[in-house]
């Protein structure tokens, strides 16, 4: 496997009710616990809002290539929606993300966007990641 590119992340204060934020300084937020988790529902954003960002923007990006390899050109206002739900997990040991994405692609029938969105599909590494087994390197540090 060639790496292409590396970020880094830190979060700390509390993790979901804490600051989270890259080394580069390019994305800095505080983080609060939503009030369907118990939480106080603040200002802060939370882990899931920002996986849905992520996946949302990637699988766009994704699409796009999947439509340049059909010859095809997205039409501006095509947009991707990504929902993103935390759920318990069924084996009661911890919690799991279920994901969702919507695709609007103007003048496009729907035969034509669910191809585009199957071939996305195998494109974007968010969706590899989500539905293949991936090795995490766990460390002290």
């Amino acid at each position: 496997m060639k790496i292409v590119y590396t970020t880094e992340a830190t979060a700390a204060g509390g993790g979901r009710n804490g600051h989270s934020g890259t080394k580069d300084g390019k994305v800095s937020v505080d983080l609060s616990i939503p009030k369907e988790m118990g939480g106080d529902g603040g200002a802060g954003t939370n882990p899931e809002q920002l996986f849905a960002t992520g996946y949302a923007a990637c699988f766009l990006g994704a699409l796009q290539g999947a439509a340049r390899k059909e010859k095809l050109k997205l039409p501006e206002g095509t947009t991707i929606t990504a929902t993103v739900s935390f759920a318990d997990r069924e084996d009661g040991v911890g919690y799991t993300i279920v994901p969702a994405l919507a695709a609007h692609i103007p003048g496009f029938d729907k035969a034509q966007v669910e191809d585009l969105l199957r071939k996305a599909h195998a494109i974007c590494p968010y969706s590899d990641l989500i539905t293949k087994p991936h090795d995490v390197k766990l460390s002290a540090a």
